[in-house]
């Protein structure tokens, strides 16, 4: 039988789709997983939840950064509207607030699979360059809120850089245990505070 048999591209189309589901349930779980607080799902919570065997999750958990990169696509593809690009109108402390609120509901919803992720960052370059990459973003963003950040001294950004950062916000929320509304506030505080000179 040749590879140009129809008998062999039907039974291959079958293979390549029954992996192609797998894989996409494998993700699907990784997520889920995460969302709920498993932080580092084991490859038998993944195959339980993916409805697969041991050891196609070993088979494709080979290259780790692959199967990431998988996850971080469907996560962005669902996240990045959290983070549209601002319209810098209204008074220096209107445009303050309102990215202390885009900020508190994008790390709200990303902050599992943030924590995962810092978990795993170290062993992952995939996972260190998503981190930069979301470093360099926030910085972005501020400077789109606060365009007079340009005129400002360099510690003024750095310091509201770190204060709006997702460290900060985790810190909030599991440290010192701060609900979704006092976390808001106390960042708001803090940015308010910082933006008077501005």
């Amino acid at each position: 039988m040749t590879g140009s048999d129809p008998a062999t591209r039907i039974d291959l189309d079958g293979r390549a789709r029954r992996t192609r589901r797998s894989r996409h349930a494998m993700v699907a779980a990784m997520v889920e997983l995460v969302g709920e607080g498993v932080l580092r799902p084991t490859a038998q919570q993944v195959a339980e939840r993916a409805g697969v065997g041991i050891r196609t999750v070993f088979r494709h958990f080979k290259d780790m950064d692959t199967l990431l990169a998988q996850i971080d696509a469907r996560l962005r593809e669902e996240l990045e509207p959290l983070l549209g690009a601002p319209s810098p109108e209204g008074s220096v402390a209107e445009r303050a607030r309102g990215m202390v609120r885009q900020r508190a509901l994008f790390f709200e919803r990303i902050a599992p699979y943030k924590r995962s992720a810092n978990l795993q960052r170290f062993a992952s370059p995939f996972l260190q360059e998503r981190h930069q990459q979301m470093v360099r973003q926030q910085r972005e963003l501020l400077r789109l809120w606060l365009p007079e950040l340009a005129e400002a001294p360099p510690e003024l950004e750095q310091g509201l850089d770190l204060v709006t950062s997702f460290a900060a916000w985790d810190r909030l929320r599991t440290d010192q245990r701060l609900g979704v509304e006092r976390a808001r506030a106390a960042l708001e505080r803090m940015v308010l505070v910082l933006t008077r000179e501005l």
